[in-house]
């Protein structure tokens, strides 16, 4: 499979339209679990584990569903915390950030039932800390990790976020 299918793949799922999503950050003993995503054309993403919602659901049993489908943990929410507008064409997406407390499960990395097995985008999961999220490239990051000084700074953010990082609060 070459890299430009996975792209295909992606832009055909996900892209040219706008998307809502639901994003989970659990943080346990000062480290955040983040999940690697493939992006085609040898681009990487490292994000918090979330996803799209399904009609009929609301937010907090899209969140819950994505973080089983992706991590193998349950989990529950703790508070909603902010959205981010995510832009890098074709993408774009409404990402709503909740704060989560595991409840159980056995960590490991799943599958999105969105994407044939060919075309998987999960390739990685970890529990990252501060300093291992600053040690990544910014462009393999998602943007709302750029600036961030600490994991404790997530928990505070309330408001609109943008693709740019500028805040409307």
């Amino acid at each position: 499979m070459s890299k430009d299918e996975i792209s295909k793949e992606i832009e055909s799922k996900f892209g040219n339209h706008l998307r809502i999503r639901v994003n989970g950050i659990l943080i346990e003993n000062n480290k955040l679990l983040m999940v690697k995503h493939l992006m085609g054309k040898g681009k990487i993403l490292w994000s918090v584990p979330g996803g799209g919602m399904v009609y009929g659901q609301n937010a907090e049993e899209n969140l819950i569903r994505e973080f089983r489908e992706e991590t193998g943990l349950n989990v529950k929410i703790h508070k909603y915390l902010f959205v981010h507008e995510f832009l890098d064409p074709p993408l774009h997406a409404m990402e709503h950030f909740f704060s989560l407390k595991s409840t159980g499960g056995s960590l490991k990395l799943g599958e999105d039932p969105e994407l044939s097995k060919r075309f998987q985008i999960l390739n990685e999961i970890a529990w990252m800390s501060i300093e291992d999220i600053r040690s990544l490239p910014q462009d393999s990051l998602h943007q709302i990790f750029w600036r961030i000084n600490s994991l404790e700074e997530l928990g505070l953010w309330k408001g609109y976020f943008n693709f740019e990082n500028i805040s409307i609060k």
